[in-house]
């Protein structure tokens, strides 16, 4: 019995694939099996993964599409790992990734893990800058990913590991079409297992490579927490309020500018702050340049889509939603 189930939802991305299994193949450990879930694709990844199965442990399952949280359940099931690791197919892992998770979880006094994620040096300018805004304190609170800043850390399902038995316990994941890795996350604690962030065990993860499809998501990830708080009443923290707040703060600075001049302060200052922290992180002018509008799709992005739940679901009484439906990924 191997000591890691890796389980991999994809949905139309092949190439993906393709370029994850080749990432397995250079691992310092062995000891793991690898499960590709293809969820419904129109272009599968059935042929890349026969392919890669000639020099690495990996099974291949399809299944009707019905999103990535279900289509990590379908790969746990045929885990025979002792621990199952998710990972997104979007996501590389450098070298001696399995060999520190191997060594963390054979010493393991923890239930559940999560890991960081970076930019590797040839994702171009538009994913690094998308990345950095998904990650720096300035637009997250440093919620998100590989700190514990402003809010408990919860495992994200990028790079998340947690005890075979223990998934199964909690039935794992819900049908949530967003946040549903925070849902399973906040449910494995309120069920006491305990979580914990390694590190050292991080992921190269691709963004996404333009800003429309960057927003859709974003906003989507909005209307989520709108729903998670309704699953899990009292999650939502003053932190998950900011891009709200700047959403109608920013705006309403800029009108206001045009008669108390004191308010181009308010104005000038994010941006520059966004590049500011962006050249010190990424060391990149071009990146940094770009992730001036990436910050702002992020928090504006997210705060719209927090404001549309909230009114729908509190003033209208809306059942649980997404939005952008099939063209999501248009």
């Amino acid at each position: 019995m191997p000591l890691i189930s890796f389980v991999v939802p994809v949905y139309n991305r092949p190439q993906e694939i393709d370029e994850l299994l080749e990432s397995f193949t250079h691992q310092d450990s062995k000891d793991f099996e690898i499960i590709i879930v293809e969820d419904g694709s129109t272009h599968n990844s059935q042929d890349i993964v026969e392919h890669w199965s000639q020099q690495l442990p990996v099974r291949y399952l399809w299944q009707q599409n019905t999103g990535p949280g279900p289509a990590r359940n379908t790969g746990a099931r045929e885990a025979a790992g002792e621990w199952v690791v998710f990972l997104d197919s979007d996501c590389l892992l450098p070298e001696n990734y399995t060999q520190i998770v191997s060594s963390a979880l054979e010493k393991a006094d923890f239930d559940c893990f999560g890991g960081p994620d970076r930019a590797h040096e040839d994702f171009n300018a538009t994913q690094k800058a998308i990345g950095h805004a998904m990650s720096s304190v300035l637009t997250t609170g440093g919620i998100r990913g590989g700190r514990e800043k402003m809010d408990k850390f919860y495992p994200r399902s990028f790079n998340l590991g947690v005890r075979t038995k223990i998934f199964q316990s909690i039935r794992g994941f819900s049908g949530m079409r967003f946040g549903e890795d925070l849902d399973f996350s906040m449910r494995l604690i309120e069920a006491g297992f305990t979580t914990t962030l390694l590190q050292d065990a991080w992921v190269w993860h691709k963004r996404r490579n333009n800003f429309r499809s960057f927003y859709k998501q974003v906003f989507n990830s909005g209307i989520a927490r709108v729903n998670l708080e309704a699953r899990h009443p009292g999650t939502t923290k003053f932190v998950h309020l900011l891009p709200s707040l700047f959403t109608i703060g920013y705006p309403l600075a800029i009108i206001l500018s045009f008669f108390v001049p004191f308010f181009l302060f308010f104005v000038v200052v994010p941006p520059l702050a966004f590049w500011g922290g962006a050249i010190l992180s990424l060391k990149q002018m071009k990146p940094a340049i770009m992730a001036v509008p990436a910050s702002f799709t992020q928090l504006m992005g997210y705060g719209l889509g927090y404001i549309n739940a909230w009114v729908k679901r509190k003033v209208f009484k809306r059942e649980e939603f997404n939005a952008f439906g099939d063209s999501f990924y248009k």
